[in-house]
């Protein structure tokens, strides 16, 4: 396997690499993957080294230069790298991943008015689904005494919180923990909830972009999220303002597919009346 300082160093986009060996191509079989998965890995290279090439992906990836520019063009588009000569390289205003536990500590009071304005959305006796984030956390928090309640998550964090609730039934489903947002994520998870039907889905997001649309750090994660939102009646956002014109790498859903927003009122008036333009009912707390 070739070191990453060959992904970065490579001097020129039209210079000749040696050849993957016959052990690293065996190592890492990477020429039938798929598109997305390919580009999260690329990102992954980004976000570490700080800048790529073209060449050295391309034989890192053991695909074509024209198919890794095709990818960094892509990846240049979603706001989530800067296409240099020859390759990329990563822009201050990307929207990372941040440990659950460092997410719950901000915007906490927004956080807390969302939750408690969701939960009186949710009527005795519905089925609903949280997914793992941090303002689904507070809804979980408002919500132990609704009778009849029926609760869905792959959120380990909701779960957990909803063990004393004995008027609540809760369904988590099976995959991989992702201890960085304390969730369940994988081909198993999004299976499960192609086993269930929905009222409401309670979503949050990394990132919030009206063009892009609502958007996640972790492609397997939103996944999962789209596999919610394929079973729910009705698409409720749940996100503070400061995750509003910010992208993250994967796109869950467009805001014309989300019914209802519930963010505090520091959200920017311009962002207010295109969400009302694009359709969505927006409440403010």
């Amino acid at each position: 396997m070739m070191k990453d300082s060959s992904i970065v160093d490579d001097p020129d986009e039209g210079s000749a690499l040696e050849p993957a060996t016959a052990g690293s191509a065996a190592e890492m079989p990477l020429d039938g993957m798929m598109a997305e998965e390919r580009r999260t890995q690329i990102l992954q290279i980004i976000r570490s080294a700080g800048r790529v090439r073209v060449n050295g992906l391309a034989t890192r990836f053991n695909t074509s230069a024209v198919t890794i520019r095709s990818d960094l063009n892509e990846l240049h588009q979603r706001g989530l790298v800067l296409r240099s000569h020859g390759g990329a390289v990563l822009p201050e205003t990307i929207l990372r991943e941040s440990p659950v536990h460092e997410r719950l500590k901000t915007h906490s009071d927004e956080k807390r008015r969302i939750g408690a304005m969701a939960a009186t959305l949710i009527d005795n006796g519905e089925t609903i689904i949280l997914d793992s984030g941090t303002t689904t956390l507070e809804i979980a928090r408002q919500i132990k005494k609704k009778p009849g309640l029926q609760v869905i998550t792959n959120g380990v964090n909701i779960a957990a919180e909803l063990l004393d609730a004995r008027d609540v039934q809760v369904f988590i489903v099976g995959g991989t923990v992702r201890g960085e947002s304390a969730s369940i994520s994988g081909h198993f998870a999004e299976q499960m909830f192609e086993q269930f039907s929905a009222d409401k889905l309670f979503l949050s997001g990394a990132g919030c972009d009206l063009n892009f649309g609502v958007s996640g750090a972790n492609l397997e994660e939103t996944m999962v999220n789209r596999a919610m939102i394929r079973i729910a009646r009705e698409i409720i956002l749940v996100a503070d303002s400061s995750k509003f014109s910010k992208r993250s790498m994967s796109r869950i859903a467009l805001f014309s597919q989300i019914d209802t927003v519930i963010s505090n009122t520091s959200l920017d008036e311009e962002v207010q009346e295109k969400l009302r333009a694009i359709g969505c009912n927006l409440i403010l707390v």
